[in-house]
This record gives C-alpha cells, structure tokens and sequence, in this order.
C-alpha cells in the first residue's frame, strides 16, 4: 500500500492508499488518514515511530503494509529527516517532489523550482480530476490559489496569508479582542464581539476568495473552482465561487505522481 506524506508548515496529513474504486476508476483509494501537528525538530527515528504508530492504530503492521511511500514537504528539515526514514526503516520504492520528478504537468512559472510540492500535487490532482481550465484555492498557514490552463499547464496563482495566522495576528496586537473559535455566525451582523470577529473572519475570507476568483476567471476564462486544505470545509459553503470542496487532494495528487514515478 502506498503511504502519502504531505508536510505543511503547520500540520502534517499523512494518508494510506491501497486497492478499492478511487477516484476516476483509479483502483486505488484513500483507506486511512491522519492530521498531526508539524514538528520540525522531529528526527528520521521519529517519523518513523510516528508512521508506525498511525498504522498500528488501525491494526497494520508497518512493514507488510508499506510498499510505496510519497512526500511533499514545504519543511525543508523535515524533506531530509523523510528521506532519511525512508532509507533506513522502509526500503520500498519512494518519491519525494522536488526537482527532477516526473509530475506531467509543465510548471510555467518563472522559476519552476520556486513553487511549492504541495502546490504542484495540488494541481496535478485537480487536473486529473476534472480537467481544465481549472483553481484550485488550499487553505492552509498561507491561502494558496493555482491556475492551471485546458492543456493541463500549471500557469501559476497567487498566496496570501492564511485565515488562522492572519487571525493570530489581530489578536497579538488588539489587547481588547481574544481567541475565537473558527465557526460560521448565524448573521454577518455580529452582536457582540464574538460574533463580530467570527463573522469578519469567515465571511470576510469567503469574500476574498471570491473577489479573487473573479479576477483570476477574467484572465482564465471559466473554470472548475476547487477548494482543499485544513479550512476548506469553513469557507466552502459560504462562497459563491467554490465549485468543489476536495479534502484530500494533496494526497491524490501525490498518489498520482508516485504512479507516473514508479508504475508496477
């Protein structure tokens, strides 16, 4: 089974693929995920601790259950401490984005090797999935949005800071306003500060996304609109752009690039 290994700069998702429908008929489906915090320092033996131990909650043992392993990190010390696991704990075949990866998506960015493995997966996923020209808008420590043309070539996007970090820093440097949760309000109208800071937060995020998505189907033309990322399922409902809420569509986007990497 192929094990896919998204870090992010805040969160880690880590999903478990193995034979079952897929998506597009693919014969492969997503059987097991799992969201843990970000640690940098975590070392080569951790991460493989950390592996073993998601696994062996849903009754796997890791070493007949692991054939192919995944990974886009945007933690450069954390892309060393995986290649390194990988090398001494599961010697099976592994593909890790970076430079030199078949992804079979041409990157049309200026400099190809600025653009993110999260990025890349994103796009190469939401192709796959349903064509182009088509947005994909992950929601995650930054807000990232992907344009990807109708040949399939990845145009570039736009990134801006995230809802939560964003968030952090209002309540950093206004003494009077605390922590919130991150929930819809029953009204954009708040009535108390609470409700106040809920709604500017989603509704005015949602709002965002969809000013930018505007602006982006002006050069684009219309396309499929797809949302994924940690704060997805907040946004999604309320914006008049989304077409598509995808969860995991990293990693399907790393499944699928392990495929044109290593076909068996």
């Amino acid at each position: 089974m192929l094990v896919a290994i998204d870090v992010g700069n805040t969160q880690t998702v880590i999903g478990l693929f193995g034979p079952g429908e897929g998506p597009a008929g693919s014969g492969t489906e997503l059987l097991h995920h799992w969201r843990v915090a970000t640690v940098a320092e975590r070392t080569a033996d951790e991460m493989a601790l950390l592996l073993d131990q998601l696994l062996e909650l849903q009754g796997l043992d890791t070493q007949k259950t692991v054939t192919g392993i995944a990974v886009a990190s945007v933690v450069p010390r954390l892309r060393t401490a995986l290649r390194d696991m990988t090398e001494r704990w599961f010697p099976v075949p592994t593909v890790i984005i970076e430079p030199g990866i078949k992804t079979g998506m041409p990157i049309l960015y200026d400099n190809p090797k600025e653009v993110g493995a999260d990025r890349i997966a994103d796009a190469v996923a939401a192709y796959d999935g349903y064509g182009g020209p088509t947005l994909v808008i992950d929601f995650g420590t930054a807000t990232t949005f992907e344009a990807i043309s109708a040949k399939g070539e990845y145009l570039g996007g736009a990134i801006l800071p995230g809802i939560e970090i964003s968030m952090e820093a209002l309540f950093a440097r206004a003494s009077a306003i605390t922590r919130v949760e991150l929930v819809a309000p029953g009204s954009i109208i708040g009535k108390n500060t609470v409700e106040s800071l809920q709604a500017g937060a989603v509704y005015g995020f949602a709002a965002q996304v969809d000013g930018l998505c505007a602006r982006f189907e002006a050069e684009l033309g219309p396309c499929t609109v797809v949302a994924t990322g940690g704060l997805a399922s907040l946004i999604t409902p309320i914006s008049t752009a989304i077409d598509h809420l995808e969860p995991w569509l990293t990693l399907d986007g790393l499944r699928i690039i392990y495929g044109r990497n290593h076909r068996s």
